[in-house]
């Protein structure tokens, strides 16, 4: 694998957290939405299952939070979770200003 392949993968698939929350930062999103969103948004497709599995795990500490809308889950981000995505930014920030 290429540097910049291992790079790419790092940045999307194996960090799916961020690209999350920052949908969440725009819109209340159902479960079943984010792939696709991602894929469209972002250029990248996350596994079927992963989402989900991303979801439970920021619900859980409590970065989202969802209920129960016309018999389906939708999911919001919390101010923990807008938090965090703020550090994600600066932290990337950091990064690119490096880079310079």
């Amino acid at each position: 694998m290429l540097p910049i392949e291992r790079l790419q993968k790092s940045n999307t698939i194996e960090n799916l957290w961020i690209y999350i929350l920052s949908l969440l930062k725009e819109s209340e999103i159902y479960a079943w939405e984010i792939p696709a969103i991602i894929e469209k948004k972002f250029n990248f497709k996350p596994g079927r299952i992963t989402p989900y599995r991303v979801l439970y795990r920021l619900e859980k500490q409590g970065f989202v939070k969802s209920k129960i809308e016309e018999r389906r889950r939708v999911y919001q981000i919390t101010e923990k979770g807008k938090n965090e995505l703020e550090k994600a930014k600066n932290f990337y920030k950091k990064i690119l200003n490096y880079l310079k």
